[in-house]
């Protein structure tokens, strides 16, 4: 799809489309004309990069984070005679989850303080 049917399918514009594509948080294709073309799993990446930049998440952040989101999850459980080299892959992969949940956690917590706080039994906000 093109820039400005991505922009209409994502609910914002082509500036904020190239905004992104500048700090590297979306990479387009190219046609041999030269227009941008984009993947339909673009729209749902356009949208979550929103949201963070929303959130008050800095350029950094959301590409760490959207990275955790692209990378598939590594297969934690199979079948391998224990080695030297199986013990490093698994704790290459323990790595890349316990840095993920990291992120994951510091999302968490930082939406978790954008929420409004509850109402009291009185009906005020305490």
């Amino acid at each position: 799809m093109l820039i400005g049917e991505l922009a209409a399918k994502a609910g914002t514009t082509t500036r904020a489309l190239r905004y992104y594509e500048e700090q590297g948080l979306l990479e387009p294709g190219r046609t041999t004309a030269g227009h941008r073309v984009y993947e339909p799993g673009a729209t749902l990446r356009v949208r979550n990069i929103r949201e963070l930049l929303a959130c008050g998440f800095t350029v950094d952040d959301v590409k760490s984070f959207l990275d955790h989101l692209d990378a598939e999850l590594p297969e934690m459980f199979c079948d391998a005679p224990p080695c030297a080299a199986s013990n490093a892959v698994a704790a290459q992969r323990v790595a890349e989850l316990e840095k993920r949940i990291a992120t994951l956690t510091r999302l968490r917590d930082s939406l978790v303080q954008r929420m409004p706080a509850a109402p009291g039994e009185d009906g005020r906000v305490t």
